[in-house]
């Protein structure tokens, strides 16, 4: 019966043991695959967005460029058409950068338009418009400041994501630390426990006699 009693202690003992392991293991799974989802919202913040950032800003530059041009009334007209098609140029070869990035649907969507806006530019350089190339160039301006404003928005859910991750970590940590102290506990209480019961005489009972 004691033997049993024994058996039955330990056995509750390594369920406990195994239940606490249990849990921290899968807290760390859980730590790792968060800290790999803060790594890639980081890089999304970067790559995605301050690179892309910079980007709008080389666009609205050379599109400041061409309307300042088009506007001009002290330059003949070839070399009006000259320097906008050469400043086209420059913008296209951004273009193939941008579109690598990784998009939404909304930004798609404007990123369509800012093109077909500098195709009408180019359009309108060979045709010599420029009172058109300005209004196109004033067009493509706004919509290079609503991709401005996606940037800001995409880069918030990320930034709020990582932090979200960040915090939940934090939690899964300190669990960790409580279920090992509470661990510790229960180790330290059974050992001082079973050293108290080496050292406990049990008296003999009184002689008859």
């Amino acid at each position: 019966m004691k033997d049993q009693k024994k058996y039955s202690n330990k056995t509750k003992a390594a369920f406990i043991l195994l239940v606490v392991m249990l849990i921290i293991l899968l807290g760390n799974f859980n730590t790792l695959q968060n800290s790999k989802n803060v790594n890639e919202n980081i890089n999304a913040i970067y790559k995605d967005r301050l690179v892309v950032a910079h980007y709008i800003f080389q666009y609205s530059k050379q599109l400041h460029f061409i309307k300042s041009e088009a506007e001009k009334l002290d330059l003949s007209d070839n070399i009006k058409k000259n320097e906008i098609i050469h400043t086209l140029d420059i913008v296209h070869d951004i273009d193939n950068l941008y579109a690598k990035t990784v998009l939404t649907n909304k930004e798609k969507e404007y990123f369509d338009n800012f093109l077909l806006s500098c195709k009408e530019i180019n359009t309108q350089a060979a045709n010599k418009n420029w009172s058109k190339i300005a209004f196109s160039s004033g067009e493509a301006l706004k919509t290079l400041e609503n991709l401005s404003q996606i940037q800001i928005e995409e880069g918030k859910l990320k930034l709020a994501a990582a932090n979200a991750l960040y915090n939940k970590n934090n939690s899964i940590a300190q669990l960790q630390i409580a279920l090992l102290i509470i661990l510790g506990g229960i180790t330290f209480y059974l050992l001082i426990v079973k050293k108290i019961k080496r050292t406990i005489k049990i008296p003999e009972p009184p002689s008859m006699n």
